[in-house]
């Protein structure tokens, strides 16, 4: 029987190619990075424009780095900024409809990723699957 420690590095490396696999097939011809699919994703869920230290806040990094991947998802068009209404010294950040178009691409693509995957495993294999990564994700 392997070690604990020996059995983990699988599993982490099992995972590690998984989500490499999933993020391959996502990336189609849509030029966006992990960091920039981050924002779009925090943006998106948080169903309103954020502030840019909020989204870093968020997605926990330094407001100079959230600043640059806005700066670039601004350029292509994908989030817009705006006043703050509040403070006028501050600026709203947004998902603009073409940066929801590509998220929900992203999104469909990774999903039909992992659906190729997981239909290897028949219906009492995915749920045990589920089972057990739900137990690893519950904190």
């Amino acid at each position: 029987m392997p070690a604990p420690e020996d059995t983990a590095e699988q599993i982490a490396a099992l995972l590690d190619g998984l989500v490499r696999r999933q993020r391959r097939a996502s990336k189609a011809d849509l030029d966006v990075t992990h960091g920039q699919l981050r924002v779009l994703r925090t943006l998106d869920n948080a169903d309103r424009a954020l502030r840019l230290s909020e989204l870093a806040n968020q997605l926990g990094i330094v407001p100079r780095s959230a600043t640059s991947v806005v700066d670039d998802l601004e350029a292509a068009g994908l989030v817009a900024r705006k006043p703050d209404p509040d403070d006028r010294r501050a600026t709203l950040v947004d998902l603009t409809p073409a940066g929801a178009k590509v998220l929900a691409t992203i999104r469909r693509l990774r999903r039909d990723a992992m659906v190729s995957l997981v239909e290897r495993l028949e219906a009492g294999e995915q749920a045990e699957l589920l089972r057990l990564l739900t137990r690893l994700s519950d904190e």
